[in-house]
Parts: structure tokens; C-alpha cells; sequence
């Protein structure tokens, strides 16, 4: 390699290449210079040209000085790098220098400045261009954004379109569910209707059969003996008769279970072997069995004996419920009634006779027209329930009328107030009452004894009310001796005429005391005082001496009704008599019109 630091060597070598290079190189560099001032409204290339060309020449004399290239081959290049850096630089000063923005050359000839008004041209239109592809790819953008939003639209729709087509389908399922449904429901009655008429056929083909039955059963009983080799419902219910009345409960039992086997609709049999049963195995027994019965069986009859097998705690609401669930079956009555009879309960409270009563009376309206000989085989069981059921009802009387048994009040004043008595029509263990429509009961509280009909304290009675009570309702209840309520009665307390009414009682009850004569050895006085206590009852006293017409009159002071009973002072509660007057007759009006006797008194 040349050493391009070597005495004179290295000028020769830059001059040959100066003058090899230096024409062409500092042509192109000048044609370069001016191509860049004239596209200086474009862009400032002068300057890019000078700084490439710069940077360049530096890379190239470095690389000669660290003799990584030739310098023979290199020093072309770093002619015409200089050359282009100088020219490009010169150009730029220049333009900066003049503040030329067209270039040095335009600003000399006009020639070129029309062709850089060209260039202008261009140049808007470029600019024209890149402001519509700039609007055009907005466009595009909000293009795309509408069809992005389209394009959602249309998923949505078509997902509605889904949901739509899913319902529709779910509401075509429903609608033949609903009319499957429908027809369900339309073949369900056309069975029950077809069930219903089986079971009316059938009920009439029982009691058909429970008619033969009976009959046979009292051919049978008239010829007395067991049937050696029972078939028949009738049969076998008869041999449980013969073996029951004989002593052969083991026979007996084994005939009423044989009979229980053929599901016979009737109410006797079942009795019978339910009492057979608990004189044999007590009360649990009985419903064990009955149970088992129960479980297969389709007779009424045997499911309602079941029932009466149970504590009477539980009875009497197994029986209303087998009532509600099949209210024309005419033997359960008979069967509640026993539920409240005297001889169940030894003591029978009022609400047990009304509850006796009632069930009777049902009983026995089934009577008319046959309607109770379906259920039973044995007659004469049926006639013993109605002989039995007349005479309770007859005993029991008028006990559902509404009218009778019901609490009454009897008022009495005092001058310090009213005593209000009560009269109950039963035995109660306890007494309270109410003033007016709403409110709290007051208990009465009870007395220092028992009660010999309930064996426990005697409830009070009685209670006061002050005497300023205005009228008013008065509502009484009581428990009866099962400890059940009672109640509560309304009654209408009006304290005129509960006055007027209580002395008016008085005042007929001790008429004899209404005249004295001579009394208290004041003789020739006639004294009239319980007449005058009690004269808030009386319109008129009228009165007669000797036994002549009742001429007279004696005149009463009006009623205080705040003390009724005290005498006024300024009166005078006699009247005086001649010697002669050996009688008194005496006639009182009262003040709800009616009259008493004429009362006759003897002076002594």
C-alpha cells in the first residue's frame, strides 16, 4: 500500500488525482448545487447534500490516514465528496444569506422560476392528494366504524331474530303442553264421569247385595246354628253371631274376619267384631286389626270403625274429618252422637247435649225413604239405633233452640250502686264479663266453697257496677266443666228499667207489707213506707177505706235515681185514720201500665 505520508509522494498522488478527478467531480458537484437550489421550495436539499457529502469525506480520509482502503483508489471519492460538500455548502450559505426561499438561480432567472412554479403545481396537487387520501381514509375509518356498527346491528337482530325464533318455539311446546294438557284434563273427566256411573252402579249392585244379605242373614238367624261350611257373607256373619252369643270368641273371631274379606258395605258386622276384639285384646288390638283391614279394604264402613279404635282425644276429630270427606254416609252420626252422650261422658255440659242433639237429629232424618237399611245387615241393629236415638232426642228437649239456654243478668240497686247477679244454664268453673262491645273481660273471681256438680271452686256469680252506668250491652261468658268457652252473650242493660222492673218485683213479692196500721203503737196512723222505697215503680197508688171504691189517692214524690230508696225529708210516709176504719184496699199502677191486685188489709 502507498504511503500517502511519505516526503513528496503523497502531493504528486493528490495532484494527479485532482487532476483526474477534479473536472468531472466538480461538474457534477456544481450540477448537483444547482439541481438543489432549484428544488429548494421543496425541500432545503443543498443542505442535506453538503452534510452528506461532509460526513462522507471525513469516513474516507479517515479510512486513507488508518490505511484501511488505498489512498490511489480512495482519493476519487474523497475529490469528489469534498467537491459536493463544498458546492452543496456554498449553495445553502448563499441561500440563507439572501433569505432566498425559491433558490439563488430562480431568484436570476426567470426561466426557472416558472419551472418551479411548475414544481408548486405538482406539489399542490400532491398535497391535494394527500389531503384526500387523508379524507378518503377517514372516510374509510367512519366507513368502517358504521359497518362495524351495521355489522353489531345486524348480530343483534340476529340474535333477537333467535331469541324470537327459541320463544316461538318454546311457546309452540307450550301451546301443545296446554292442549295436551287440555286433552289430559277432558279424558280424566271422561273417566271420572265413567267412574262416577261404575260407581253408582256399583253402590246400587251393594246395596242390592247388602239387601240379599240381610235377607239371608235373618232366614238364617231364624233357623238358629252355626252353617257348617259358611260361603256367603251372610253366612259367615251369622256363624260370628251364633259363635259370639255362645262363648266361642276363637270361631267367632275367624267368622267376622271371613265376612270382613268379602268388603261389605255395612255398619253392624264391623261394630260387633271391633267390641268382640277389644273385650279379647284391649282398645290397641282392636285398632291393629281394624287397621290392617283398613289398609285394603274399600267399605266405608270398615275405614269408620277403624276411626272409633282411637283415644277420644282423637275421635271426635277423626270422625268430623271421615264427616267432610264423606258428609252423606248416614251411620257416622249415630256414632259422633255417642261421642257426647251421658253415657259416654257420666256428665253431659250444655255444648255436649247441643253436639249430641244435632248429630241425632241427622241420624235420624235418613230414615225417610229407606235411607238407612243399606248399612245394615242385622235390622234389629238398626232399629235399637233409632229406638235409642228418639228417646235421647226426647229427653234432650229444646236444647238447640237458640232462644233457651242462655245467660241471663239480674240487676239490683242499692243506693250505693248496682249488683249484677248472673244465672247460668250449667255448671261453670269460671265467670267474666264485659262492659260494652270491645274491651277486656273482667273475671268474677270465685267463692270461699265448691261446687258439689264440678267438685271445684265455686265462680263468683256476681260483680257491680257503679250507679252512674248508663245503658249500655253487658257481654257474659263462662267455661263449662270441660274447661271450654262459652260465649260471649250480649245483654242489654238499661238502669230505668232494670230499676222500674227490680222494684216493681219487690213490690209484688211483699205486698203485704205495702200498709200498717197503728204500727209502732202509733195508733190512728196508716203507713204506706215499702211502698214508698220502692216507688220508683209505681204511677199511682189508689185506695179505698171500709171496702167502698177506690176514690183515693196517694200521692208519691217523683223517683230519685240517684238514691231511689231514701225518703225525702219533708215528707210524711203516713196518713192518719178515724177509729172507725177497720179495712184498707189498695191498687197500684205501675209504670209499664200494668196493675196489681186490689190488696185488702185488716186493722187489728
Amino acid at each position: 500500500m502507498t504511503n500517502i505520508g511519505a516526503g513528496g509522494a503523497a502531493p504528486s498522488l493528490i495532484r494527479a488525482s485532482l487532476s483526474r478527478t477534479g473536472k468531472w467531480a466538480g461538474s457534477i458537484a456544481f450540477i448537483g448545487g444547482a439541481v438543489s437550489d432549484i428544488l429548494n421550495p421543496l425541500a432545503p436539499f443543498a443542505a442535506y447534500i453538503a452534510l452528506v457529502a461532509s460526513i462522507a469525506a471525513v469516513i474516507i480520509a479517515i479510512a486513507i490516514v488508518l490505511r484501511l482502503v488505498l489512498a490511489a483508489k480512495a482519493l476519487p471519492a474523497l475529490v469528489f465528496a469534498t467537491s459536493a460538500a463544498a458546492v452543496a455548502g456554498g449553495v445553502y450559505a448563499v441561500q440563507k444569506e439572501t433569505s432566498s426561499q425559491n433558490g439563488i438561480i430562480a431568484s436570476l432567472v426567470p426561466a426557472v422560476a416558472k419551472l418551479q412554479q411548475s414544481i408548486g403545481i405538482v406539489s399542490e396537487k400532491v398535497a391535494k392528494i394527500e389531503q384526500t387520501v387523508t379524507q378518503t381514509q377517514k372516510t374509510v375509518e367512519e366507513v368502517k366504524k358504521s359497518t362495524d356498527t351495521v355489522a353489531q346491528k345486524a348480530d343483534q337482530i340476529a340474535s333477537a331474530q333467535q331469541q324470537q325464533t327459541q320463544q316461538g318455539a318454546e311457546t309452540q311446546k307450550t301451546v301443545e303442553a296446554v292442549k295436551q294438557t287440555t286433552d289430559t284434563l277432558a279424558a280424566g273427566q271422561q273417566q271420572q264421569q265413567a267412574q262416577a256411573e261404575k260407581l253408582q252402579a256399583t253402590t246400587e249392585q251393594i246395596a242390592v247385595s247388602i239387601d240379599t244379605i240381610a235377607k239371608g242373614f235373618a232366614q238364617l238367624a231364624a233357623q238358629g246354628g252355626a252353617i257348617a261350611e259358611p260361603k256367603r257373607p251372610d253366612e259367615f256373619y251369622h256363624n260370628a253371631r251364633v259363635y259370639e252369643l255362645s262363648g266361642d270368641m276363637l270361631n267367632a273371631r275367624r267368622a267376622y274376619l271371613a265376612f270382613a274379606g268379602f268388603d261389605v258395605d255395612a255398619i253392624d258386622p264391623y261394630t260387633r267384631f271391633a267390641t268382640l276384639l277389644r273385650v279379647q285384646d284391649g282398645k290397641a288390638g282392636a285398632r291393629e286389626v281394624f287397621g290392617q283391614l283398613a289398609e285394603k279394604a274399600k267399605a266405608p264402613s270398615i275405614k269408620l270403625v277403624h276411626l272409633l279404635q282411637f283415644d277420644d282425644a282423637q275421635r271426635v276429630d277423626k270422625l268430623n274429618a271421615f264427616i267432610a270427606a264423606n258428609p252423606g254416609y248416614a251411620p257416622v252420626y249415630y256414632l259422633l252422637a255417642q261421642e257426647f252422650s251421658e253415657d259416654r261422658l257420666g256428665s253431659q255440659t250444655l255444648a255436649d247435649k247441643r253436639g249430641e242433639a244435632q248429630a241425632l237429629t241427622k241420624f235420624v232424618a235418613y230414615e225417610k225413604d229407606g235411607g238407612l237399611l243399606k248399612y245394615f245387615v242385622d235390622q234389629t241393629q238398626l232399629a235399637d239405633w233409632l229406638d235409642r236415638s228418639r228417646s235421647r232426642l226426647t229427653a234432650l228437649g229444646d236444647v238447640l233452640d237458640p232462644a233457651r239456654f242462655a245467660p241471663s243478668l239480674t240487676p239490683m240497686r242499692s243506693n250505693q250502686g248496682w249488683s249484677m247477679t248472673v244465672s247460668l244454664p250449667e255448671p261453670a268453673t269460671a265467670i267474666s264479663w264485659r262492659l260494652g262491645d270491645s274491651g277486656a273481660f273482667t273475671d268474677t273471681g270465685v267463692l270461699a266453697l265448691n261446687d258439689q256438680r264440678t267438685g271445684k271452686p265455686m265462680p263468683n256469680p256476681s260483680f257491680e257496677l257503679p250507679d252512674s252506668t248508663a245503658a249500655t250491652t253487658i257481654a257474659i261468658k263462662y267455661l263449662d266443666i270441660r274447661g271450654r268457652e262459652t260465649g260471649p252473650f250480649d245483654i242489654r242493660f238499661d238502669p230505668d228499667a232494670a230499676l222500674q222492673q227490680g222494684d216493681k218485683q219487690i213490690l209484688d213479692q211483699f205486698w203485704t207489707s205495702w200498709i200498717a196500721f197503728d204500727a209502732g203503737g202509733n195508733h190512728g196512723l196508716v203507713y204506706f213506707t215499702q211502698m214508698l222505697s220502692y216507688r220508683c215503680a209505681i204511677k199511682e197508688v189508689r185506695y179505698s177505706l171500709n171496702g167502698a171504691a177506690l176514690d183515693k189517692q196517694i200521692k208519691m214524690p217523683p223517683c230519685d235515681k240517684k238514691d231511689p230508696y231514701a225518703i225525702p225529708y219533708d215528707y210524711q210516709p203516713y196518713f192518719k185514720v178515724a177509729d172507725s176504719v177497720k179495712s184498707m184496699s189498695v191498687q197500684v199502677t205501675y209504670t209499664d201500665s200494668t196493675k196489681s191486685p186490689v190488696r185488702d188489709y185488716k186493722r187489728q
